[in-house]
């Protein structure tokens, strides 16, 4: 009952938004986890720190900072000052983590100022966490990758439910779950989407598709619109289904099943080697390999130009 009451005041404590967490009043969140024994830091009026005592935080959800965004912050700051505050925890003697505002910190750094405004808090590493994202998604939209995994760490390593997470951050629980899914993506697509080389459409559509990193390449290399892309892997799984139902009289059909029946499962060399392929073709790659070592390399493509390829790379081009 207790952990229920504890866990339903941490998120409604959130709900106050940032308003409250940057306000001249103190927060009686805060001032309920001051350590015992320790003077409290100051946390209502403002107070100026010397920016080299300002620290970044090392989970920050942000990971990419526009650099003309911070030059023209810094453009701004350098006219008419700093106007808000940047909030920040103690860190040890003289030092102090930022918890909301690494951006005007940076852009402080550029216009040259030598003290900033901020307001001290004692925070733990979970309302540090919960505040940094709230901020990022406020304030400046996290691109959508960044964005989920501030979810997933709030989720895996705070325990936070998606629906907390939503009520948190002011978004849908559906809104919280889909940006959530964008992980089960390969590494390669979430990079795509970090840098727009493809839309949150094309990614949510690419979670369909069973070989993500080859549609990938199509989606890039054709400049597929999102309705191009859907219709392209509805029509490429249906055919991919297609040749498995008819496949399964067929000596390849009887050899999958025999693999099924006795039981084993790719051990974490063979997938490992098989995402290791995958990345360097581009295409999706599967091994399977019998105990007497004998075996074979499937790599599976969608296009001519794509078999063109593979022919070229296996007849003299390096890999």
């Amino acid at each position: 009952m207790a952990m229920a009451e504890k866990k339903k005041s941490n998120v409604k404590g959130l709900g106050r938004g940032l308003d409250a967490l940057l306000g001249d009043a103190p927060s009686s969140h805060a001032s309920a986890r001051q350590p015992a024994g320790e003077a409290p830091a100051p946390a209502g009026p403002k107070r100026e720190l010397p920016i080299e005592q300002l620290k970044p935080h090392a989970d920050q959800p942000r990971r990419v900072f526009d650099k003309d965004a911070i030059e023209e912050l810094a453009n701004s700051i350098a006219a008419k000052g700093m106007l808000q505050p940047i909030l920040v925890r103690p860190k040890g003697r003289d030092s102090y983590e930022i918890v909301a505002g690494e951006r005007r910190w940076r852009a402080a750094q550029k216009a040259q100022l030598h003290k900033v405004p901020v307001i001290i808090r004692q925070l733990t590493d979970e309302e540090t966490a919960e505040i940094a994202l709230i901020e990022n998604v406020q304030r400046v939209d996290l691109n959508p990758v960044e964005e989920a995994a501030a979810y997933a760490r709030l989720s895996d390593v705070y325990g936070r439910t998606q629906e907390d997470i939503a009520k948190a951050v002011g978004k849908s629980r559906s809104h919280v779950a889909n940006i959530m899914r964008l992980l089960g993506l390969p590494q390669k697509a979430l990079d795509a989407l970090s840098a727009n080389a493809i839309s949150m459409g094309h990614a949510r559509a690419l979670l369909g598709s069973s070989s993500p990193v080859q549609m990938l390449g199509i989606v890039l290399k054709g400049d597929l619109s999102v309705r191009e892309t859907e219709k392209y892997i509805r029509e490429a799984e249906a055919e991919i289904k297609g040749g498995a139902a008819s496949g399964k009289a067929g000596d390849s059909g009887k050899s999958e099943a025999k693999s099924k029946a006795s039981g084993g499962s790719k051990d974490a060399d063979t997938r490992a080697l098989e995402r290791d392929l995958s990345a360097i073709l581009g295409l999706d790659v599967a091994i399977e390999h019998s105990k007497k070592g004998a075996g074979s390399v499937t790599v599976n493509y969608l296009t001519l130009d794509q078999l063109d390829d593979i022919c070229r790379r296996l007849m003299g081009a390096k890999v």
